[in-house]
């Protein structure tokens, strides 16, 4: 698999895919196929944008005549597909545009590939279709111990210690899907077209679900750097209900090289979960964030806390994920690689340290730039 399509890969997650398969695979031809929405921005990949290995294409996963001529002028071996509408908040209020791209636009993918392999002579040998999901899709954990551990955002807890603190329950690659929201409902639609394609076309097919990533690059409209930003600038942090929704968090880095194991080594037609053993309340981690985004400024501990803001609680809010990721370390040997209060600091370090790319993506401007660039 040397030439692969990489959807999304402008955007948080996808472009540290990029940049790790670009660096470690200099024989393979990465082809970065991204549509620049508000979330995908070429900035976080230009540190690559000249190696030879590259090529961004500028497209639309629903546009099926682009993705045909794309898998037969590069002869395209794998697809990791990443690019989705994410946010779920914006598909509470459009969930139309969530079931377009995340949907259709997974079916358009793999129809591509689909007419593209089963025109060569070794068919779907050596091909992969590596669709990347979310923990979501399962629905939502019991919180049965809402204290959870004494004061995670002060003590040195084990990962594990996090992962168990709230309950017993946690999402398997086998758990009922129960999705909550337009979002998590357009990417469980899109979960079961992959496995449908393997079942009835025998396509070599991966799906993946993931927890909720954190790290350098993300859209600004997401907690961490949302909170980063608020509190550098000294805005209200709007807390949902109490705050006590429970995540689990994974260093967005983490998850590339789980990314990059399981497509060279997973197991054709089966689910990974992929997750940090680090479960938080969204409280504790807004506090986490000022804590240290405090510290660096060299502001007063606690100096923060009053920008903390209870707002009306979202619809259909789940109260609790938690991934099980023990098969991926059993079968195929991924970890991760950071504890949650090393990964934290590495990541407020990022965001304080670039805030000419926070500036650029909260005003907008690097949107003008780059679709100026690829509209000319």
């Amino acid at each position: 698999m040397k030439n692969i399509i990489i959807t999304g890969g402008a955007g948080f997650i996808g472009s540290h895919v990029v940049r790790l398969f670009v660096n470690k695979y200099p024989e393979y031809n990465i082809i970065n196929l991204d549509k620049l929405t508000y979330a995908g921005n070429l900035a976080n990949l230009k540190d690559i944008e000249d190696k030879p290995n590259y090529t961004f294409v500028k497209g639309d996963i629903c546009d099926f005549e682009l993705i045909r001529r794309l898998m037969r002028e590069h002869s395209v071996d794998g697809i990791i597909h990443l690019a989705a509408e994410s946010h779920v908040d914006r598909s509470i209020k459009d969930p139309f545009t969530f079931a377009q791209t995340n949907v259709m636009g997974t079916l358009t993918l793999l129809q591509a590939a689909k007419e593209y392999w089963e025109s060569l002579p070794e068919k779907y040998e050596g091909k992969r279709f590596y669709h990347i999901s979310t923990d979501e899709v399962y629905g939502a954990l019991q919180l049965t111990n809402p204290e959870g551990i004494e004061s995670p955002f002060t003590t040195k807890a084990s990962s594990s210690e996090h992962h168990h603190a709230y309950g017993e329950d946690f999402f398997l690659e086998t758990t009922k899907y129960t999705p909550h929201s337009p979002y998590s409902a357009s990417k469980a639609g899109s979960d079961h077209f992959v496995r449908a394609f393997h079942d009835t076309y025998g396509m070599p097919t991966i799906v993946t679900n993931c927890s909720n990533n954190y790290g350098p690059y993300q859209f600004p409209e997401k907690l961490i750097p949302l909170f980063i930003n608020n509190i550098r600038h000294r805005k209200p942090l709007p807390v949902y209900g109490e705050g006590l929704n429970v995540r689990d968090w994974l260093y967005v880095e983490d998850h590339a090289r789980a990314i990059d194991v399981i497509f060279h080594k997973g197991k054709i037609a089966d689910t990974y979960n992929i997750g940090g053993f680090n479960e938080w309340k969204n409280i504790d981690i807004i506090r986490v964030v000022i804590k240290t985004v405090d510290r660096l400024l060299g502001r007063p501990e606690g100096a923060d806390d009053d920008l903390i803001t209870y707002v009306t609680d979202r619809m259909g809010h789940d109260m609790r994920y938690a991934i099980d990721s023990r098969k991926l370390q059993r079968e195929l040997g991924w970890e991760p690689s950071l504890q949650f209060e090393e990964g934290i600091e590495k990541t407020v370090r990022w965001y304080l340290d670039n805030q000419e790319w926070m500036d650029n993506v909260t005003s907008g401007d690097y949107q003008k730039y780059y679709q100026d660039m690829y509209n000319r």
